[in-house]
C-alpha cells in the first residue's frame, strides 16, 4: 500500500513539473517573441558575439542562484526575453539580405515548431529513458560551442555550417534529454527545465535559419 501512494505521489510531481515547464516555457517563448519584436521595430543593431554571450552567462547564473525562489521567474524571463531582443537583429538582417527572407524565417520556426512537438511527444509518450546522452551531449556541446567560436573569428563558412548541423543534431537530443529527465524524476527544477528547453529551441532556430538561408536564399 505504502509503495503503491508513494509511487501516486512521485507521478502527481513529476505531472506538476511537466506541466509548470510547458506552461513557463510557452510564457517565455511568447515573451522572448515579443522581445525579438521590439528589438526590430526599433532596429537594434546586432548585439556582437561578447556582448550576447556575456548577458548570456550572467543571465543564466543569476537564474540558477534563484531557482528556488520568486526571483527565479523574473531570471528567467531577463534571460529569454535578452535572448529575444539579441534574435530581433537577426531577424531583421535575413528579411533585408534575402528577397525570400520572410520565407525562411517561417520554414526555420515551423522546422523548429515540429522537431520540438515530434522530440517532446516521443519523449513522453514512449517513457524512454534518455539519460544516457547526457555524456555525449555536454562533449558534443563544448566541441560545437568552440568550434563556432573559431569559425566565427576566423570566418570559416564551411566550418560554421558544420556546427549548424551539430547544433541541430546536439539540440535534438537535448530535448529528448531533458523530457526524459523530467518525467523520470532526474530534474526536479521546472526553472532550470524551462531554461534548458528554450536554449534548445533558441539553438535549433537559428540553426535551421542559418541553413535555409545559405542552400534557399535569394538575393
Amino acid at each position: 500500500m505504502n509503495t503503491n501512494v508513494n509511487t501516486q505521489i512521485r507521478d502527481t510531481n513529476i505531472n506538476s513539473i511537466l506541466r509548470n515547464t510547458y506552461q513557463l516555457l510557452s510564457a517565455t517563448l511568447l515573451f522572448s517573441g515579443l522581445m525579438a519584436y521590439f528589438a526590430m521595430s526599433l532596429n537594434l543593431p546586432n548585439f556582437g558575439f561578447l556582448i550576447t554571450l556575456g548577458g548570456y552567462f550572467g543571465l543564466l547564473y543569476l537564474t540558477n542562484k534563484f531557482k528556488n525562489s520568486s526571483y527565479g521567474i523574473l531570471a528567467v524571463f531577463a534571460l529569454t526575453g535578452f535572448m529575444g531582443l539579441t534574435l530581433g537583429p537577426i531577424i531583421s538582417a535575413y528579411t533585408t539580405t534575402f528577397s525570400n527572407g520572410s520565407e525562411l524565417i517561417a520554414m526555420a520556426m515551423t522546422g523548429t515548431g515540429l522537431i520540438f512537438l515530434s522530440l517532446s511527444f516521443y519523449a513522453v509518450t514512449s517513457g524512454k529513458d534518455f539519460s544516457f546522452l547526457s555524456g555525449f551531449l555536454t562533449a558534443g556541446v563544448i566541441v560545437a560551442f568552440l568550434a563556432g567560436i573559431a569559425a566565427y573569428f576566423f570566418a570559416i563558412p564551411a566550418l560554421s555550417l558544420t556546427v549548424s548541423v551539430a547544433f541541430i543534431l546536439l539540440m535534438s537530443g537535448l530535448i529528448l534529454f531533458e523530457t526524459s529527465n523530467i518525467i523520470h524524476g532526474g530534474e526536479t527544477n521546472y526553472i532550470m527545465a524551462t531554461v534548458t528547453l528554450f536554449i534548445s529551441i533558441y539553438n535549433l532556430f537559428l540553426s535551421l535559419l542559418q541553413l535555409l538561408g545559405v542552400f534557399s536564399g535569394e538575393d
